[in-house]
């Protein structure tokens, strides 16, 4: 069946929206999002099959693709990081929600859910109601990628009815939360002795002062 476009408010998100997106997760949807960056392709933490499908469509491997966790709030951190220290703990907190990806030390849950041998894991939390709403419906973490194009002029495509377009026999859903940023958020690592910055994009590099 076709992708739908479902249209759901940016700020005030309908409920019983939300509800249709959360019940697809659950059945293994895989579902294209608005964040506080750019849109990203998405599905439930806990199917692998669904992020197989995540992999085909962007055409890497598993292991070769950096998926974040998109959480919506700290409290998931400990559930899928080690060895956090409380430095970076209190970095996360200023930053969150917000435009920042942080790479941190992966437990043992990361390689289980993902199936592959993954060291490190990336955590967002952003600053947008629809992933917010989504994930804490949902009750636990989306696992999501940014949605690049192939464009070298345009790198993200802002325009929710162009993404139905090109994924509209890919995916299950794409949510119209009106139109998405050209900026990806500011990659962090922080599984070495101090942060590092990997990527400058959307999050003001401030927070490291």
């Amino acid at each position: 069946m076709p992708a739908e476009l479902l249209v759901i408010h940016p700020d005030n998100p309908q409920p019983q929206r939300i509800q249709r997106v959360v019940e697809l997760l659950k059945k293994g949807g895989v579902i294209i999002y608005p964040t506080d960056t750019v849109y990203g392709i998405g599905c439930d933490i806990h199917n692998s099959r669904a992020i197989e499908r995540i992999c085909k469509i962007k055409g890497i491997a598993p292991n070769k693709n950096n998926f974040s966790f998109m959480c919506n709030d700290l409290s998931h951190i400990a559930e899928y990081t080690r060895n956090l220290p409380t430095p970076i703990f209190k970095l996360m907190k200023k930053a969150l929600p917000g435009p920042y990806t942080f790479i941190l030390t992966a437990n043992n849950n990361v390689p289980k859910l993902l199936n592959i041998k993954k060291q490190n894991v990336g955590i967002r939390i952003p600053d947008h109601q629809i992933p917010l709403t989504l994930v804490r419906e949902l009750g636990n973490p989306i696992v999501t990628t940014s949605l690049k194009d192939d464009d070298n002029v345009l790198e993200y495509t802002t325009d929710p009815e162009l993404i139905l377009e090109r994924y509209l026999h890919l995916v299950d859903l794409v949510i119209d939360g009106g139109f998405g940023g050209n900026l990806p958020s500011t990659i962090i690592d922080c599984t070495g002795t101090d942060p590092e910055v990997v990527r400058e994009g959307k999050g003001s590099l401030d927070i490291l002062s």
